[in-house]
């Protein structure tokens, strides 16, 4: 799908994709608050679908998903910080039980890992602290384990360097995102198991993996995680396709004002943004 398809169908009036994960607004039927927080955070608009739940964060879940949106800002644009240790210290003090406080405890890893990742503050042992924690506390059949797991992938291959263990934990990711019907985490297992492929040279693979990626953030109108997919596309391919793969990935960084921030250097040719990242396959939301 072209760019101009993409911002037809996201940013246009009443074009919800209609093939994802129940309730999170991706979905026909689905309430209106989950709908709009959606619209919101596929365009990267963060803040506003924060708000959105701001009235509702004395319920869990809402607490949780408010915490998620700001924490995938950090992720996304290296800012926010300290709302997003706000929404997450009030995630933590309304959780009632050992799923929740799981849930939390995962939320807690991801933004350690961001600010480690991003180059802000080592936080390592604190995101490997709060993974365990959560692993320690969500069930084994729980909803958020392939989620907890695909993190923990990212531990591992960005933060550890152990790109075999981070290959164990995404294709765990992608079982279970597969059985839940996890479209849009799905997108991801994909896109970073592609990367490891394009890291061994394994070129058929990686190619295949980048574009199941594009293909399902796509049709779900993800537009922010459009761009990453396809930058890692490019990788794989010969000119003057790779060119024009990069060019279109650059339009679409351009259009969100620089966000993901990790492709940056990347697209640097492409685009005057100063370099942070430089690797196809570092972006990671709140699915």
């Amino acid at each position: 799908m072209r760019l101009t398809q993409q911002l037809n169908g996201v940013l246009g009036e009443g074009n919800v994709a209609h093939t994802a994960m129940s309730g999170s607004g991706t979905t026909a039927g689905d309430d209106p608050l989950q709908t709009a927080v959606w619209r919101l955070r596929s365009r990267g608009c963060w803040t506003d679908a924060a708000a959105l739940l701001e009235a509702h964060t004395a319920n869990p879940a809402a607490a949780l998903e408010r915490a998620g949106l700001l924490v995938e800002r950090c992720l996304f644009t290296a800012d926010g910080w300290a709302e997003a240790e706000d929404a997450l210290r009030t995630a933590e003090a309304v959780a009632r039980d050992d799923e929740e406080r799981g849930g939390a405890a995962c939320e807690r890893g991801r933004l350690a890992y961001a600010a480690t990742r991003l180059g802000v503050r080592d936080r390592a042992d604190e995101a490997r602290s709060a993974l365990g924690r959560a692993a320690a506390l969500l069930a084994p059949t729980s909803r958020r384990r392939p989620l907890l797991d695909f993190r923990r992938g990212l531990v591992a291959e960005h933060i550890a360097d152990s790109p075999q263990a981070a290959r164990a934990a995404y294709q765990r990711a992608h079982a279970g995102a597969t059985a839940q019907d996890d479209t849009l985490l799905l997108s991801f297992t994909w896109h970073h198991l592609a990367g490891l492929a394009l890291r061994d040279g394994e070129l058929a693979e990686a190619r295949h993996g980048f574009s199941e990626s594009l293909r399902i953030r796509e049709e779900l109108g993800y537009l922010i995680g459009t761009a990453p997919s396809l930058a890692g596309l490019a990788d794989c391919e010969p000119e003057p396709e790779a060119s024009r793969l990069r060019a279109e990935a650059g339009r679409l960084f351009r259009l969100l004002g620089g966000v993901p921030v990790s492709l940056a250097a990347q697209l640097a040719p492409a685009t005057s943004t100063g370099p942070l990242e430089n690797s196809p396959a570092q972006t990671e939301p709140a699915a």
